[in-house]
């Protein structure tokens, strides 16, 4: 007892300070997912008192078809979205990384895209961008090429929502770019007496050097990627359509939590998510150690 009070005299004054961050921790992350966790095991309409249901919602969702192209078409835009994104990012964060005129206002101009993130702006400029008489067939009919309602066509609408995940790279590229400083320009000296040439030395030094910025892009993109909601709900007009091609798993979310007001199946639904983002995280943790290299 006589040690932690001497322990609370001595350090009252930090967490004092740290009243705000702890009040944001309990009340605003803490008990909202404890009672998220609570609620994905009822049943509740938001309107009634939850009734318990055990795993009834866990298992439910493995019989939704509806939830399986959802995690489908989530895993599809994830696998094909973040990786397409970081080598755009990286590639012109390489060409930024050269001494030319005007590298600041370069580097201003392709970040601005990730300063809109995903806002509502941004993907209604894009539906009407793939849209019927959107710019992209006004462009393709200059060349012969009759277009179509790309955003309304289950073949293509997922690739022009991932397509908008690769064109904000700007945060990713930044931190490439930090990156790319790090690397010691005496190994690239050393490198050109040795007849290396320029692919070589991204291979065998730029690329292995900058893996520990490359693992994490990777793992931050994964969660965000994962947690896409906006342009989807905005392209498809909050249907996930056409044909179920564009419903994001947190599209479907907020449909069953929000639309159906099935709240407790949308509880279960979002600790899935967790789970599944958790696992996936893990994974590229676990994997790091044999292609991430710190230099000591």
């Amino acid at each position: 007892m006589e040690k932690l009070k001497s322990f609370w005299k001595r350090n009252w004054v930090g967490y004092f300070f740290l009243t705000p961050w702890l009040f944001g921790l309990f009340a605003l992350s803490a008990i909202p997912m404890g009672a998220s966790l609570y609620l994905s095991f009822t049943n509740y309409d938001m309107f009634t008192s939850p009734v318990w249901a055990g795993f009834e919602n866990y298992s439910s969702m493995m019989q939704d078809s509806k939830w399986q192209s959802a995690i489908k078409v989530t895993i599809s835009y994830v696998f094909l979205g973040v990786p397409l994104q970081l080598i755009f990012a990286l590639s012109v964060a390489l060409l930024l990384n050269r001494g030319i005129r005007g590298i600041k206002f370069y580097r201003a101009i392709y970040y601005v895209p990730s300063l809109f993130g995903g806002s509502v702006a941004i993907a209604l400029l894009w539906r009407q961008l793939f849209g019927r008489e959107g710019v992209v067939n006004v462009i393709l009919s200059h060349f012969g090429i009759e277009g179509m309602n790309w955003i309304a066509t289950p073949d293509t609408a997922l690739y022009t929502l991932i397509i908008l995940k690769v064109w904000q790279f700007g945060a990713p590229m930044v931190i490439f770019l930090a990156g790319l400083k790090q690397v010691p320009v005496e190994l690239y000296e050393a490198s050109k007496i040795d007849g290396a040439g320029k692919w070589k030395q991204f291979l065998k030094i730029t690329l292995p050097l900058i893996t520990p910025v490359v693992f994490f892009n990777l793992v931050m993109q994964i969660i965000a990627a994962f947690q896409a909601f906006t342009p989807a709900y905005i392209v498809s007009g909050g249907s996930g359509g056409p044909l179920d091609s564009t419903l994001f798993y947190t599209l479907y979310l907020y449909q069953k939590g929000f639309g159906h007001f099935q709240m407790g199946y949308a509880s279960a639904m979002a600790w899935f998510l967790l789970i599944m983002i958790s696992i996936l995280t893990a994974l590229v943790f676990v994997t790091s150690k044999k292609w991430v290299y710190y230099q000591e």
